[in-house]
């Protein structure tokens, strides 16, 4: 059975919640980041992310509304449990960072890189959450203009937010890191 309309609208309601709730524990952090020293790069390309995800959840009402494509049961039910997975990606690298998350680059001197929980694995967890949401969530109701549009867009933001946000880290960050891939576990070993 794919997801109703309702049901889908609702799901999105609760994702636009999380993101305020995220976007308060951010500042929260940023404050507390900022009284210890903390240093913010990437800003310009910031604004550019924040409206693009903004634009992604109003996308996905849009096209949902439409309702101009079809979906198989089966693409909705697997395109949920990522979504689902996504979420528990997410909160897996916030609640590894703890205080050292932020939606915003900022960079605490002299502070080693955190390499456990996920980041073991991956250097970017919540990059690669990201992306499975953006693909997954319109999916659930068949929205692929949505799911291609907003894949595209989040790869050209990655593009910049990335090497923005490895280069701010440092000499520390990439000799921690050497070994461990951006998105997706070496599996075999190093």
């Amino acid at each position: 059975m794919v997801i109703s309309e309702p049901a889908y609208l609702l799901l999105l309601g609760l994702l636009a919640i999380e993101r305020m709730f995220e976007l308060f524990v951010s500042w929260r952090h940023a404050r507390w980041a900022f009284a210890h020293g903390g240093i913010e790069v990437g800003r310009a390309h910031y604004r550019v992310m924040v409206l693009m995800h903004l634009l992604f959840l109003f996308s996905c009402v849009i096209e949902s509304a439409l309702n101009v494509h079809a979906i198989s049961p089966f693409v909705s039910a697997v395109a949920l449990v990522f979504t689902f997975l996504a979420q528990f990606l997410r909160y897996s690298a916030v609640v590894t960072l703890g205080q050292y998350w932020n939606t915003r680059i900022i960079v605490m001197p002299d502070t080693p890189p955190v390499t456990r929980g996920l980041y073991r694995w991956i250097r970017h967890p919540n990059y690669v959450a990201v992306a499975i949401e953006i693909v997954a969530l319109p999916m659930v109701r068949g929205c692929w203009i949505t799911a291609i549009v907003f894949t595209i867009a989040n790869a050209l933001i990655l593009r910049v937010r990335i090497p923005a946000e490895e280069s701010a880290l440092g000499a520390s960050y990439s000799e921690a890191f050497s070994n461990v891939a951006r998105f997706f576990p070496n599996l075999r070993g190093s």
